[in-house]
């Protein structure tokens, strides 16, 4: 088992990629402590994940509450060897019609969060640790309407290259995992109904060169890479999972002649 004997910390563990990536690291061995702020998703995945565990209530745009959850994660399992900064929220900011409150939420929940995550992490980090960041297609693929969310993801992007620099000299990996469009919650404002998200999947799968939209399994194997000793040598990059859409869109069944 690739992380036999860890302890991995997942933010937002309760949903998504978040979940399915903390369903993994248990079945690879690791201690698995996550984060959420919505209690009933984090109690249900805390059932889903089983015993042994620890699931604990915290916003990550709420600092102090991150720190005292990381306090708790420590004093529980003690040093950490990874963590998977996933939380986030999805949102648009069209141009023209977007309140200066709804872009800095998108923000803070999407690039301040995440170093004041690590920033709370920090103290109880091995040397030799491993940090993977949830990052996003939408950083480089210019979507209209999407600019608060993109540039937060990009300047993650950014950031994951500061602090692998940063955290070198204690031999702490920093890397992203980018997903293009996944199956997850994040669309259910975009897309509310069965019939819209049918609608979004039929888009983003036409757009995709692998014809489909992820499953949250698909980056969670991503992330168990770059937290396993299988990426032992590998800092300061990106691993995107998107099915070809950035890298090779001319792939796409929409650009294909037959």
């Amino acid at each position: 088992m690739r992380l036999s004997n860890k302890v991995v910390v997942v933010t937002g563990g309760n949903s998504g990629i978040g979940l399915a990536a903390a369903k993994l690291f248990v079945a690879e061995g690791a201690q698995v402590a996550i984060t959420g702020r919505n209690e009933r998703t984090l109690t249900e995945a805390a059932e889903a994940l089983g015993h042994g565990v620890l699931a604990l209530r915290a916003d990550s745009t709420d600092y102090p509450a991150t720190q005292r959850a990381f306090a708790q994660i420590a004093a529980r399992f003690g040093q950490l060897d990874g963590l998977f900064v996933n939380a986030g929220i999805g949102g648009i900011t069209p141009l023209g019609s977007t309140t200066p409150e709804a872009f800095e939420e998108l923000v803070r929940a999407n690039f301040s969060a995440s170093f004041f995550t690590t920033q709370a992490a920090l103290p109880y980090l091995k040397d030799g640790s491993a940090l993977v960041y949830n990052g996003s297609v939408l950083a480089t693929l210019g979507m209209p309407g999407w600019s608060a969310y993109g540039g937060a993801k990009g300047a993650v992007r950014s950031m994951v290259r500061v602090l692998a620099s940063e955290l070198a000299p204690r031999r702490i990996r920093v890397n992203q995992v980018t997903p293009g469009g996944t199956r997850t919650p994040i669309w259910s404002g975009l897309a509310p109904s069965a019939q819209a998200y049918d609608a979004l999947d039929a888009r983003i799968s036409a757009a995709t060169p692998l014809a489909r939209m992820a499953e949250p399994e698909d980056v969670a194997r991503a992330v168990l890479f770059l937290l396993s000793d299988d990426s032992v040598h590998v800092t300061g990059t990106e691993l995107i999972v998107d099915g070809g859409a950035t890298q090779a869109p001319a792939g796409a069944p929409i650009f294909r002649s037959a």
